[in-house]
C-alpha cells in the first residue's frame, strides 16, 4: 500500500507543489488557458507531466487550483477593498488595486480572470464558464456592498447599486485590457482617478 501510494503521486524529490503551483499561475495568466500547453506548464513548473496529473490532476483542474491562488494573492485587494468605510473609498481603492495588479513589473500584465479565457474551443467551455462565474462573483459581491451603502445613507436613495457596481467592474476590466497591452500604471491610475470625479455623493 505505501509502495503503490508512492508510486501514484509520481513527486519527484524535493517537488514544492506550492511553487510549483505559482509557476504555473504565471503560465496561465501570461498565456491564457488554451496559449498554456501542457509542455509550457510542466516545464515551467519543474516537473514531468505524470507528477503534474499526478499532484494536481489535469490542466482544468490545475487552472481552478491556479486560479484560487489567483483570488487569494494578486487578487486579494477586491475583498479588502469591500471593507473601506465608504461606497467611494471601496470604488477608489478597488480600481487602484486593479492598477497595481495587471501593472506589477515582475508579473504579467492584464488579468487572469480577465484574458484567461474570454474566447475558448468546445474543450475550454468549462474553463471559459469558471471565469464568467468568477466576474459576476466579483460583482455581486461589490452591488452588496453598494445596496449596503445606499441603505446606511453613504449613497444618495436613488443610487441603483447593480447599475453602479456594473460600472466599476466595466472600468476595472477595461483597465486589464489596456494593462495588458502596454499601457502605463500612471496613465491608468490617472483614467481611475477621472472615473471616480462624478461618484454620487449622499
Amino acid at each position: 500500500m505505501e509502495t503503490k501510494q508512492r508510486r501514484s503521486t509520481g513527486r519527484p524529490r524535493g517537488f514544492d507543489a506550492d511553487e510549483a503551483l505559482e509557476r504555473a499561475l504565471l503560465v496561465f495568466w501570461e498565456q491564457g488557458y488554451e496559449g498554456a500547453s501542457l509542455a509550457n506548464l510542466t516545464d515551467a513548473m519543474g516537473i514531468s507531466t505524470t507528477s503534474m496529473y499526478a499532484t494536481f490532476g489535469n490542466k482544468e483542474e490545475l487552472f481552478r487550483k491556479a486560479l484560487e491562488r489567483y483570488t487569494e494573492g494578486p487578487s486579494a485587494y477586491l475583498a479588502r477593498a469591500l471593507e473601506e468605510p465608504t461606497a467611494l473609498g471601496v470604488a477608489t481603492a478597488i480600481l487602484a488595486g486593479t492598477v497595481r495588479t495587471t501593472t506589477r513589473p515582475t508579473h504579467p500584465h492584464g488579468c487572469l480572470g480577465i484574458q484567461g479565457a474570454l474566447a475558448t474551443s468546445d474543450s475550454g467551455r468549462e474553463v471559459r464558464d469558471l471565469l464568467v462565474a468568477w466576474r459576476n462573483n466579483g460583482y455581486s459581491c461589490i452591488r452588496e456592498r453598494f445596496q449596503r451603502a445606499v441603505d446606511d445613507g453613504d449613497l444618495p436613495p436613488e443610487t441603483n447599486p447593480a447599475l453602479l457596481a456594473r460600472y466599476v467592474t466595466t472600468l476595472t476590466s477595461g483597465i486589464a485590457v489596456q494593462a495588458a497591452s502596454g499601457v502605463g500604471r500612471d496613465e491608468l491610475q490617472e483614467m481611475a482617478d477621472a472615473a471616480l470625479r462624478n461618484w454620487p455623493l449622499s
